[in-house]
């Protein structure tokens, strides 16, 4: 049974023992976020102890930070969702990591800190030519599109994915898999340089938003047929645009609404083309599935990432002190590829 956080900071505070940590105080920009002293988590039955060497910095994040995306209730308050480092104490049953052993990881929250507990069924032992910063950008946006692409929306070798934001950490990630898969890619983006950058890292067309219409574009680019899974995130005025574009028996996978969760749709076209809108987030479900995510990743993308042929695109790094810039970073929605903290933890 896991322990709760009151719990692990119960124990931890009887040991002495302290880390660095990031909070907020209110909710606002990335002024908000604070380094504290906290307690030093303590692993309950079936979870690791880890020495936190990098961790993501991924949109729920800022979410969380203008206090629209709490953390599951139980979780804790520190930020961050996906962290690697090293195996510093295992808790009761663990059987499939020893102490030393480099890992990633997908967390509920707490990865924005020097150390960090970790359920062991969702950690990955990291491929030898991983670094530790490429390994901190790895499980969130992975964990997001293989669920999402290749499982929900079924995405097929041969077929045609959209995807739009394709510089983000989701959209770098998305076109690799997709290539490496066997897709053709197109992305949407918001400037003349993202969309070089990538095409660049494998897209096969890129569509700046800006100065086209992505409808008609992405229908001329496929034939006027229009692509067979669309990745989307912005949600909003896009949703309908998306049912328009979809080819017969398409799927769109909407994963985030940065333009808003409401829209005025019309889905007459979406029943004439057979097609499938699938929705979801990660954060707040069971172990026991992001486990089976975690296994699906191991098969099926490591020996990708073992192999050279595909790898996080990491933006910038940022030391947890200045998690601040960081934040404002992504704010300013100029990066391309992941933002990543580091840390100088004791291991």
């Amino acid at each position: 049974m896991t322990h709760t956080m009151q719990e692990q900071d119960s124990a931890a505070h009887a040991t002495g023992q302290s880390t660095r940590a990031v909070i907020a105080e209110g909710a606002g920009g990335p002024d908000v976020l604070r380094v504290v002293s906290r307690a030093r988590p303590v692993p309950g039955p079936g979870q690791i102890l880890v020495s936190v060497h990098a961790a993501g910095v991924n949109r729920p994040d800022v979410m969380q930070r203008q206090g629209n995306y709490p953390p599951p209730p139980g979780a804790s308050d520190v930020f961050g969702l996906e962290l690697a480092g090293i195996v510093a104490e295992l808790g009761e049953g663990v059987t499939d990591f020893a102490k030393g052993d480099r890992v990633m990881a997908l967390v509920h929250s707490g990865a924005y800190a020097d150390w960090a507990v970790v359920d062991a069924p969702i950690a990955l032992k990291l491929p030898h030519a991983m670094s530790m910063v490429e390994a901190g950008a790895f499980p969130e946006t992975f964990f997001t599109v293989w669920s999402n692409v290749f499982e929900r929306a079924a995405l097929q070798p041969g077929e045609t994915l959209l995807i739009h934001g394709g510089t983000s950490g989701i959209g770098t990630t998305a076109i690799q898999l997709a290539k490496a898969l066997g897709s053709t890619v197109i992305v949407t983006a918001g400037s003349d340089d993202k969309c070089a950058a990538a095409t660049r890292l494998g897209a096969d067309h890129a569509i700046n938003y800006r100065t086209q219409d992505f409808v008609d574009a992405a229908r001329d680019l496929t034939g006027g047929t229009g692509p067979d899974v669309i990745l989307d995130m912005v949600g909003g005025p896009y949703v309908q645009r998306n049912i328009e574009l979809l080819a017969p028996d398409g799927r769109i996978a909407q994963i985030a609404f940065q333009q808003g969760s409401q829209a005025q749709l019309d889905l007459l076209p979406l029943l004439m083309k057979r097609g499938t809108i699938t929705a979801s987030t990660l954060r707040a479900r069971p172990v026991e599935m992001k486990a089976k995510l975690a296994r699906a990743l191991s098969d099926k993308v490591l020996p990708l990432i073992a192999e050279g042929r595909v790898r996080p695109l990491i933006d910038s790094e940022y030391p947890l002190d200045r998690v601040a810039d960081a934040h404002g970073r992504m704010d300013g929605g100029e990066h391309i590829g992941k933002i990543v903290l580091t840390m100088n933890s004791e291991d």
